[in-house]
Parts: structure tokens; C-alpha cells; sequence
């Protein structure tokens, strides 16, 4: 949870309407469901793909209705093509050249730093994690005591969690339930389910994970709106499922849905929920009972259905309860699709349903079918029903995006911009920074769906950024000059038409993308890049004076928010950074900071408040979340000789602020001084 933020504090944030994106007589503070699956393909979704397409189909009846009521996302896109770092980055709010957990980094611990859900609980809301985690830290041994996992979800916001902890687990969809035909032990063997401190596994006989998260999540939002019907909840709603064992339900999804039917949550031990009967891993949907179909291709298609079942079976439930006109829900996946099954000899490919639509790639590839997730928004009372979006955005946008729905400003440390321009149809959308980094060994598959230079290709090194409307992507980076692949992926999503060295104003996008990319990211030890070592660019810019101006916004917050874009309440004009700022306020700056020499700069902070700085838009020092007064934070990195855009957010408190900015090269530390310093203006 944040530590210096107080409710009264909150309740004064939430009557700023500058901190609002809808109108004023929208909705406030809306209850907030993400709904998020495991591998299901950006094709998948009926009406993105499976409603016309030729040959072997299947149908989310649930998922195109809640289409028709709310937004489509077309373009939306995860930070890295597998679950780990996307998961890390949406709840960061951080893409993959900031975010802690990158490439294959499964079950590493999840920052200690500002989440999704700490953000929320600022605003008051309840929070809840159901399903899948998987960024807790990794331990030799099972703990009997889950508070011994460095990153458990109530140590990241969450006021309570009830799911698999590590992500191994969600692999299987039965926890309490042998599973003989699986293709190995960790496959066949029952897992640890944990609510909150305790393991109930041994409690949850014939429990299939689609149905045990929904009938939970469903329980849980009816009792929250019986006993707190004031208080808005946050539920990111993590199923395991269509991903891993193929493994289907225990019999058809019950009558009806809502609060009268569907899913029941029946609470006892042995029989926690009304489908754990029958026979584990049975159930086929009758549409899918094909002779021509495989088993693991109705396997698949149930699976898909079970969500789909589901996520109407909740809707239904907000419309039951009265609370769906005040409810944004989001629903989405972690990645492109996969290709396995799990069981002994009985091989899956996300070619029998196109799963990645009209594009090459799949789960590990940064080519769009890899990386273009199935997205719908909704919220019925905000939110115009049909509405098509084609911004292209990520998961560390939705961090801002509900902040902003929350009534709390982003904080400054965040990489997002908040959606509810472009989902509501209010206001001028903000460009979404789009970035994914990843390394993986393997080759896009050998598809015939597939470009024929892009099969059997070797992944290795991969990056995107999208920029000025066109998609950059290399792989297998070998040199970290090599050139971007550059798409137009609105009118060309199968990517068929590389536009890099066509014209010169490519070929200068090119060299553009090279420069952006070492401008947004930091660089992680524990995932090195090929372009690492590469200093960050300088920038032209002759319309320059010396000095800095601080724009004050005056109140208190519960961190450093990031207020570039909001009216100031006053101005300062300083010669250096070291400048005494007024307390109970932020104070923003931009400037450019002139290097002299390029080299390696170590650059040290301390302030007697809290304070966040960037370099271009790569973060420089954090020290927000648990920064203590007066502690210095140090950071070193490679710099051109030129000037560097840099921006500063200091928050103070009772104390006025003073904030210490000095640099060290060549082992020489000194103040920066006024000489380096420079503010966009004439003479």
C-alpha cells in the first residue's frame, strides 16, 4: 500500500476535475473488473475474426454481445509476447524498458513499488486478486506461511487474493484433482490453491478453474455490494485458462446467469462451486462435437466457450445487482495464442481456428499475431456502445486509465496515458507509448498462413516501437545498428509490405527508431539487450534560453503525480535545479540538460520531499514510493555530448523542499551547473 497517503488526502484528490477524463456528469469512481485470459489469440474473438472466416470456426457469443454494448480495441497490444512481463508491466504500469520482470523471468517478485491495485486503494477502493499471479518471488520450498514470497498479491495492494500463486500451477485447471492422461508429472499432480494464508486445495474436489474464479469473483461482488455498497472494488479477475493442459469442464455451464444462475460459489468443503460433479476434464460443447474436429480442437474451442459462458454469466450479475451502468470492465489477453495441449501425444496449434487472425505470429513473436491481444472495454453509463478504436495502446496504459476514472492523478513514475479519451469519444486521445522488448530461442512456426521469408525465422533478440503511424520490429538483433522492419499495420496487419528503405523519409524513420528506443528504456541486468551499451541520443533544439521554470500545482498528494499536462497554479523561474520550492504542492519542470563531453554520467538526488526525474522519457532517479527524506539515490548511464530533454516532479509535504541534482564523471562529482541548464524560449 502507499505509506504517505491519507484518506482525507484522497477525498480532497477526488474533487479535482482536473484529475477527471469524462464528463462531469459521468460516473464517479466506477467499480473496476479486469478480466484477463491466458493465451487466448487476438482471432479468437468472434467478431474480431471467428464470425468470418472460412472453415472450422468457434463462437464467444457473450464476449461479441459485451462488443456491441462497449469499445472494441483492434489495436491493442501486451508489453512482451508471454505471461511474466506482461503481467508485470499492466500491474507496474510500467512497459518492458522499465518494468522489473522481463523475457522468461517467471514467478520473479513484482517491484515493491506503486501497482494497480495500490493506486486504486488510494481512492478507497477494495481490492481483490482471483486467479493467476505468478510474480510473487521464487522459493526453494513451498512456505506454510505465504506472507514468506517477497511479492504476495496483499503485499502489492491487494486486500485480498484467492488463486495459484505461482504461474507453474495455473498450468493445470484442477487443483485438487489427479490428471493421468497429462504429458508429465508437474501436469498429472494436484497444485496449490491459496486464499489469502491458506492453502485450500484439499477443499476444491472437481473444481475446473474457469468456473471456481468466476463463481468466487461472482460471490465476492455480491457480498462487497451487500455489506459496502458505497465503496467501489477493483477485481483483477486472472484466468489460467485457455492456455496450458487442454483440459474441459465437468459438464455443461448451468442454466441461466447472474445472481440467479450460472455459477454458484457454494462455500463448502468438497463441493465449493455447483459444477464440481461428474467427471473432471468430460465436457464438450455440443457445437464442437465434430468427428472431423481432433479432440485436442474441441478441447480448445470448449475451453474458449467456458470463458465466454463466463464473462456473461458476470455481466449479467453488475445488471442483476444495479451496478453495471457504474462499472468499467476490461477484457483482454496476456499474449498471442499457443501451441500445446499437454497431453501425452495429442499435439495443438493455433492454426486449426487462425487464433492469430490475419497476421503471422503466435505466443513468443513480436510480429502482430505474438503481440495484438483481443480487447473489449466496458461501461455502459461512459462508454458508447459499438464504439471501434484503432489508437494503438498498451497494458501500462491502463494504470493511468484508471487512476483517471478513480479521480487520482497518475503517478509521475508511470509510463501510460489514460484511454478514456479515445473509449469515451471525449477529449484529444494521447499517442501511447508502444514499446515490447523480449528474447526468446526459438523460430516462428512453419506455418502456411505465414509470410514465407517470416517461417522457420529465428526469434533471438526482439523489439517494437511504434512511431510517427508505423510499427518498427527487429529480430534476432545481432547488431544494435540493425535496421527496423517498418510496417503500416492498420491497412496491412499481416505485415506483407516492409516499407524500410523505400523512400528516404524511411530510411530517416529508421534511424529515428534507433535514436527513440534509447530514449524510453533503462537498461536491466538481469535481461541484457545487444543495443545496451549504446549511449542516448541528444536532440537538435535551437529555440533555447538558460534557466528553468517550475510550474507549482498546489495541494498535497499521495505521490508524485505527474501533472505535465494540467494547468499550473503558479510559476517560478530559477537558474539552477537546487531552488527552494513552496510546500504542500508539486512543482514540475521541463528543461534541457546540455552535456558537455559524451561519456558515462552518474547522477545523484536527495530532496527533503519525494521526487521523480526523466531523461527524454527513460527514468532517471525514483524517488517516490519508499523514499525516505534526505537519502540519496544514484543511477549511471551513457550519454551523447548535446542536450537531453529532462523533466523533474518534486512533491513536498509540511517541509519545503530543496532538491540536489549533481552529476559524476570521470569520477569528478559536481553540482550541475547553470550553465548546463536550458528552457525552450527566445532572446
Amino acid at each position: 500500500m502507499i505509506r504517505h497517503c491519507c484518506f482525507t488526502v484522497v477525498l480532497a484528490l477526488l474533487s479535482l476535475s482536473s484529475c477527471l477524463a469524462v464528463e462531469n456528469d459521468a460516473p464517479k469512481r466506477p467499480n473496476i473488473l479486469f478480466v484477463f485470459v491466458d493465451d487466448l489469440g487476438w482471432g479468437d474473438l468472434g467478431l474480431n475474426f471467428q464470425n468470418t472466416k472460412k472453415g472450422k470456426k468457434h463462437q464467444t457469443p457473450e464476449l461479441d454481445r459485451m462488443a456491441r454494448e462497449g469499445v472494441r480495441m483492434l489495436r491493442h497490444y501486451c508489453p512482451a509476447p508471454v505471461c511474466a512481463p506482461s503481467r508485470s508491466s499492466l500491474l507496474s504500469g510500467l512497459h518492458q524498458g522499465h518494468a522489473n520482470v522481463r523475457d522468461n523471468q517467471f514467478d520473479k517478485a513484482l517491484a515493491d513499488n506503486h501497482t494497480l491495485a495500490s493506486v486504486l486503494k488510494a481512492a478507497n477502493y477494495r481490492n481483490v486478486l482471483v486467479g493467476k499471479y505468478g510474480l510473487q518471488g521464487i522459493l526453494k520450498e513451498s512456505p506454510k506461511d505465504p506472507m514468506a514470497w517477497p511479492a504476495y498479491p496483499t503485499k502489492r495492494g491487494f486486500d485480498e487474493f484467492f488463486g495459484y500463486v505461482r504461474h507453474r500451477d495455473g498450468h493445470q485447471h484442477y487443483p485438487a484433482n489427479d490428471w493421468p492422461i497429462g504429458n508429465s508429472e508437474g501436469h498429472r499432480s494436484p497444485q496449490e490453491l491459496w486464499h489469502n494464508n491458506e492453502e485450500i486445495s484439499d477443499q476444491l474436489d472437481k473444481c475446473y478453474t474457469t468456473d471456481l474464479f468466476t463463481a468466487f469473483a461472482k460471490q465476492w461482488i455480491s457480498k462487497h455490494h451487500e455489506t459496502s455498497p458505497d465503496q467501489p472494488f477493483f477485481m483483477y479477475l486472472a484466468h489460467d485458462t485457455p492456455h496450458a493442459a487442454l483440459q474441459t469442464a465437468t459438464g455443461p455451464y448451468p442454466n441461466g446467469k447472474g445472481s440467479k444462475g450460472g455459477l454458484q460459489w457454494l462455500g463448502k468443503p468438497g463441493q465449493m462451486i455447483n459444477t464440481a460433479n461428474g467427471e473432471i476434464d468430460s465436457y464438450i460443447h455440443p457445437d464442437y462435437r465434430d468427428q472431423s474436429w481432433s479432440d485436442v480442437e474441441q478441447r480448445f474451442a470448449s475451453m474458449v466457450r467456458r470463458i465466454d459462458n463466463a464473462v456473461g454469466d458476470i455481466l449479467q450479475l453488475l445488471r442483476d445487482l444495479d451496478i453495471a451502468e457504474n462499472t468499467l470492465v476490461v477484457f483482454t489477453s496476456d499474449n498471442g495464442p499457443h501451441s500445446e495441449s499437454y497431453i501425452a501425444k495429442r499435439d495443438y496449434r493455433p492454426t486449426s481456428f487462425q487464433s492469430y487472425g490475419p497476421m503471422d505470429g503466435m505466443k513468443r513473436d513480436a510480429w502482430e499475431g505474438g503481440i495484438r491481444v483481443p480487447t473489449l472495454a466496458w461501461w455502459p453509463s461512459a462508454f458508447p456502445a459499438g464504439r471501434e478504436d484503432k489508437h494503438p495502446s498498451q497494458f501500462h496504459d491502463w494504470l493511468a486509465t484508471f487512476a483517471s476514472a478513480a479521480g487520482v492523478p497518475v503517478p509521475a513514475l508511470s509510463d501510460g496515458v489514460s484511454l478514456l479519451p479515445q473509449l469515451t469519444g471525449k477529449g484529444t486521445p494521447q499517442d501511447s507509448t508502444v514499446y515490447v522488448e523480449y528474447k526468446n530461442g526459438g523460430r516462428t512456426p512453419d506455418y502456411k498462413d505465414y509470410a514465407r521469408e517470416r517461417r522457420k525465422r529465428k526469434r533471438g533478440q526482439m523489439q517494437v516501437l511504434f512511431l510517427d503511424g508505423y510499427k518498427g520490429v527487429r529480430a534476432n538483433i545481432q547488431d544494435p545498428s540493425q535496421d527496423f522492419e517498418i510496417y503500416e499495420v492498420n491497412s496491412d496487419p499481416g505485415e506483407r509490405n516492409n516499407l524500410a528503405g523505400t523512400s528516404a523519409s524511411f530510411t530517416a524513420l529508421n534511424a529515428k527508431m534507433k535514436e527513440r528506443v534509447l530514449q524510453i528504456r533503462r537498461t536491466n541486468r538481469s535481461a541484457p539487450r545487444p543495443y545496451d551499451n549504446l549511449p542516448i541520443p541528444a536532440v537538435s533544439e535551437t529555440a533555447i534560453v538558460p534557466g528553468l521554470t517550475w510550474k507549482i500545482h498546489e495541494g498535497e498528494f499521495p505521490w508524485v503525480p505527474n501533472l505535465t499536462s494540467e494547468k499550473a497554479d503558479s510559476t517560478r523561474s530559477a537558474s539552477k535545479i537546487g531552488t527552494e520550492l513552496p510546500i504542500k504542492a508539486t512543482s514540475v519542470a521541463h528543461a534541457y540538460l546540455k552535456v558537455p563531453t559524451a561519456g558515462e554520467y552518474t547522477f545523484h538526488l536527495s530532496t527533503q520531499g519525494k521526487a521523480v526525474i526523466k531523461l527524454h522519457d527513460a527514468l532517471l532517479i525514483d524517488a517516490d514510493y519508499s523514499y525516505a527524506s534526505k537519502d540519496e539515490r544514484h543511477t549511471t548511464l551513457r550519454l551523447e555530448a548535446g542536450l537531453h530533454p529532462l523533466t523533474i516532479w518534486v512533491t513536498a509535504g509540511e517541509s519545503r523542499p530543496k532538491l540536489s541534482l549533481a552529476w559524476a564523471v570521470d569520477g569528478t562529482r559536481s553540482t550541475i551547473p547553470e550553465t548546463a541548464l536550458f528552457q525552450l524560449g527566445t532572446k
